[in-house]
């Protein structure tokens, strides 16, 4: 029994990434292309000048964006993770695994996760647990990666779209409370690209949670990969479910929203995508679906040449932003426009301060 298990789980791993890169094939519009940047025409900066450095968790990293949560817990896998690892070195950027559950449950997996770690010894690595996970388990899926953070995802549309998934969900809250309490390294709260509202960030920061990842709507749809999983597909219905990235960061500007660091992800596709989230407030940016297709398509050199080429495009729009630095471009004025702007009004933002921020 406990090998059928294994293997099913091994089996799901490698259709999560097989119908993420499907997905990311094609992406159409995106909630961020509803949100304008209020630039310069006679910037004070030069391209020399731009500083792109901030902090994940209070530690120091060079450029704002990170290989987001993907993979392991297969063979097939462990080489993916093997060339997402060799791009975060070379590109010098985090990059969190997949969740781990897979090898908690089989060591025979460990290795699939491990392989990351042996590739980029240095570099910052988030580990990736459930909820589900009891606290002596993920402190050992922590010990698996020598980990510089914990990222703990929850995905409770996921979870009910998928047969096996889990049903009983009332406990997450404690079992993530006893995470900041108890684990050494710092713990960042996750959704898996459904989006965390300022509600459920509220509910999190008075726990303690310092970090969340808003994980919109607009990227890989797991309630689609789930549901093309089932022969029955009964949860078609479910496939437009939660907010987009866009919404998800200016539910953040609300008053009522915590004082909190957040991180944004969810559909991002290119510089302007970064640039958008930072000036709304993200410390950083996370991308998974483009990183692996590009992999998938393109292999691992041409993937580090095009971030690579990301970090110049980002120097260039924070000279068009007028910002030397992160600091200075969440000072930015942004116009909200379209069905973006419709919700954000209906949700209380205050879309004209956004608007004339300088």
């Amino acid at each position: 029994m406990q090998k059928n298990e294994d293997l099913l789980r091994e089996r799901r791993k490698d259709e999560h990434v097989a119908l993420g890169v499907k997905q990311n094939e094609q992406l159409g519009k995106f909630s961020l292309d509803d949100i304008q940047l209020l630039g310069t025409s006679i910037p004070r900066y030069n391209v020399r000048d731009i500083d792109l450095t901030t902090t994940i968790c209070g530690m120091d990293v060079a450029f704002p964006f990170y290989i987001n949560a993907m993979t392991g817990g297969s063979r097939h896998t462990k080489k993916i993770n093997a060339d997402l690892a060799e791009i975060a070195k070379e590109v010098g950027i985090p990059m969190a695994v997949g969740s781990q559950s897979a090898a908690l449950k089989n060591s025979t997996l460990i290795d699939t996760y491990q392989v990351v770690r042996d590739n980029n010894p240095n570099g910052v690595i988030l580990a990736n647990i459930s909820p589900e996970v009891k606290i002596e388990d993920g402190l050992r899926a922590v010990e698996m990666l020598t980990a510089d953070a914990l990222q703990i995802h929850i995905n409770p549309a996921q979870e009910l779209v998928m047969q096996e998934g889990d049903r009983s969900f009332s406990h997450w809250l404690t079992r993530i409370e006893e995470y900041v309490k108890l684990s050494p390294v710092p713990i960042i709260v996750k959704e898996v690209g459904f989006g965390l509202t300022r509600e459920t960030v509220t509910s999190l920061a008075n726990i303690g949670v310092q970090t969340v990842d808003l994980a919109g709507k607009g990227g890989t749809n797991f309630a689609r990969i789930e549901n093309d999983r089932r022969r029955d597909q009964a949860y078609d219905f479910l496939l437009d479910w939660g907010i987009t990235t866009g919404q998800a960061l200016l539910d953040m500007q609300h008053a009522d929203a915590p004082d909190i660091a957040f991180l944004s992800s969810g559909g991002i596709r290119t510089p302007m995508d970064i640039v958008k989230s930072l000036a709304l407030g993200a410390g950083s940016v996370g991308m998974a679906g483009q990183v692996i297709y590009s992999l998938k398509k393109n292999g691992v050199e041409q993937t580090i040449a095009k971030l690579e080429l990301w970090k110049e495009q980002l120097r260039g729009l924070f000279v068009l932003a007028d910002a030397q630095n992160i600091t200075e471009l969440k000072k930015t004025s942004l116009v909200v426009t379209g069905e973006l702007a419709t919700w954000g009004n209906l949700r209380g933002i205050d879309l004209k301060q956004l608007a004339n921020r300088k």
